[in-house]
């Protein structure tokens, strides 16, 4: 399984055409019965979508991929990360940490366009999915 994050899911959803190569890489692993996803990367997807049919239409898109289930382990395996990278002087948001607990718990690569990604994965370990 790969854990797709949000800038990947929001190049699929945009109306313009983007980066067509991420999205084929994201179409052939919905495919392939290997995306994985959690809540809050679900809400930062569904965050800031002021039209509501656009919303609804979106949720429900997004339906089809059910959560990974978090437990308070999650959490707190997110906050030993946030002060490991923290004491080498890198900085990174409570859910980018996170999603680099998930992976580690899952041993799933994380797919992201997000630079901050490959700075924490030179000190926490994590893969990154390279397509």
């Amino acid at each position: 399984m790969i854990l797709v994050d949000t800038p990947i899911w929001s190049e699929a959803f945009r109306r313009e055409m983007g980066a067509r190569e991420i999205v084929d890489h994201l179409k052939r692993l919905i495919v392939a019965h290997l995306v994985g996803i959690i809540g809050p990367i679900r809400q930062e997807i569904l965050s800031g979508v002021k039209d509501t049919r656009q919303f609804d239409l979106l949720r429900s898109d997004l339906s089809e991929f059910p959560d990974w289930e978090l437990v308070t382990g999650d959490y707190e395996l997110a906050a030993q990360f946030f002060n490991k990278c923290r004491g080498k002087g890198i900085q990174g948001s409570n859910t980018d940490f996170l999603i680099c607990a998930i992976s580690a718990r899952f041993k799933a690569p994380i797919f992201t366009t997000d630079k901050d990604f490959h700075r924490f994965s030179k000190v926490l370990g994590v893969r990154l999915f390279e397509p």
